[in-house]
């Protein structure tokens, strides 16, 4: 019987990696309520000011936006509400210490479904500065324009 493809991802933090220099990656589960899965399988989240939390040994997910799904009854789930994480204690320990001690936070990445759970991609991240910002921006032009020059050579046309 052939394997079912992997579900795509719901999320993603398109920003991140614009905005943090991304450290470290983990992969854990969320605490959802019924009428948030239906709504992420509906393809309908939002990343963009998330981040997450630890307190008391726990690591909590803010600001991720699930909005209502249409369908739930009048008992439907709060968009923005905290949501609870789930890694192993030895995990959640590496996380608060690297935070504790470097000023690094926790921001979600993607937001996918595996083996039919909800997961998130979680990274500890160092805030970028505007100047690392546009360096970033000139060093990805840069190396375009010799890609597209090596192209051109290749196919024998001038500079």
């Amino acid at each position: 019987m052939k394997k079912k493809d992997p579900e795509p991802v719901v999320a993603r933090n398109r920003k991140a990696a614009h905005d943090y220099h991304l450290e470290d990656t983990w992969e854990a589960g969320i605490v959802l309520q019924g009428s948030e899965v239906k709504a992420l399988r509906a393809g309908r989240a939002s990343l963009v000011d998330g981040f997450a939390d630890i307190d008391n040994h726990e690591i909590w997910l803010h600001g991720v936006h699930i909005p209502a799904y249409e369908q739930a009854t009048w008992n439907n789930h709060a968009s923005r509400r905290k949501r609870k994480l789930l890694l192993h204690r030895a995990q959640i320990d590496k996380i608060e210490r690297r935070v504790n001690e470097s000023g690094l936070t926790v921001i979600p990445l993607k937001l996918y479904f595996k083996d039919g759970r909800a997961k998130v991609e979680i990274a500890l991240a160092r805030g970028k500065k505007t100047w690392d910002k546009r360096h970033a921006l000139a060093e990805r032009d840069a190396n375009r324009e010799v890609e597209q020059a090596v192209g051109r050579r290749l196919k024998g046309m001038k500079d």
